[in-house]
């Protein structure tokens, strides 16, 4: 639950309710499409240009090591927005690939390549119909791209699966489930619980025409967990990266008061088995 929610246009009805893969497909290649230039304006100098960063709280790859040793292994960034991420990895000396459904974002990651001189591959595709061939990568990864806007996040799961090798990992970020419950609200006014942690529907924008214009999805810890269980995956860790001591910075509904009080983002580190 992120950028939308803090400032929705006038005109835009607000509610809590199913959509279809469709639907939200077509909300988020249109969101990013129309936000990747405020996006980046807002947020490129926390992400940087050549850098993994894990969540709001500021958790990198380079301290972390969720991935494990990249080099010389082939590794797909899914929704990977303007790809620092992707060039991070090439930096480590993976052979990386960039992905998202936002041609948007993706003219973002083409700037980003031309800046740094690190360039990595750009695919425009769906995370539901990755254009990949069984057990291409050693390591997919996101931070909070794709599985978030995705209806049947199930399916996109089972997809990762399918396009990594035996042993491969899966690590992604989200929203922390228990986020769901507040506002979006970085001050005292997101300390109060109003929804229902059950509550699965997903939060949508729509426009006068009742089309959604943004949608982002809930799952509670455990259904992530089922997914990704159902999906072949053996669960490694579960990272809920704490607040930093001297980190001030607002993203969002991501503040110190909130940080410091309750997790904001939760992290899965998975693997592949050996044999399937």
């Amino acid at each position: 639950m992120s950028e939308p929610m803090d400032g929705v246009e006038i005109g835009t009805e607000v509610t809590r309710r199913d959509v279809t893969d469709d639907e939200s497909r077509r909300a988020s290649r249109h969101w990013w499409d129309i936000d990747a230039d405020d996006y980046q304006a807002a947020h490129g100098e926390f992400l940087g240009d050549a850098d993994l960063v894990w969540c709001p709280e500021g958790l990198r790859e380079a301290d972390a090591r969720l991935l494990g040793d990249v080099a010389g292994r082939r590794v797909l960034e899914l929704g990977a927005g303007a790809a620092a991420g992707a060039r991070w990895l090439a930096a480590q000396g993976a052979a990386a690939v960039a992905l998202d459904l936002s041609a948007g974002m993706l003219r973002h990651a083409a700037a980003g390549n031309a800046r740094t001189g690190i360039t990595v591959p750009l695919v425009q595709a769906d995370a539901l119909a990755l254009p990949f061939a069984d057990g291409t990568f050693d390591v997919v990864c996101t931070a909070f791209g794709a599985i978030p806007f995705v209806a049947d996040s199930a399916a996109a799961h089972r997809e990762v699966f399918r396009v990594l090798r035996p042993g491969g990992r899966w690590v992604f970020s989200v929203t922390h489930p228990m986020r769901w419950i507040f506002l979006d609200d970085p001050g005292e006014g997101g300390l109060r619980a109003v929804h229902s942690y059950f509550d699965r529907r997903p939060y949508v924008e729509e426009n006068v025409d009742g089309e959604p214009t943004y949608v982002e999805q809930h799952r509670t810890l455990g259904d992530r967990i089922r997914e990704l269980v159902a999906a072949g995956f053996v669960l490694r860790d579960l990272i809920e990266p704490e607040w930093p001591d001297g980190h001030e910075g607002v993203w969002g509904q991501w503040s110190p008061l909130r940080g410091r009080l309750f997790p904001g983002t939760a992290i899965f580190v998975t693997a592949k088995p050996q044999t399937t």
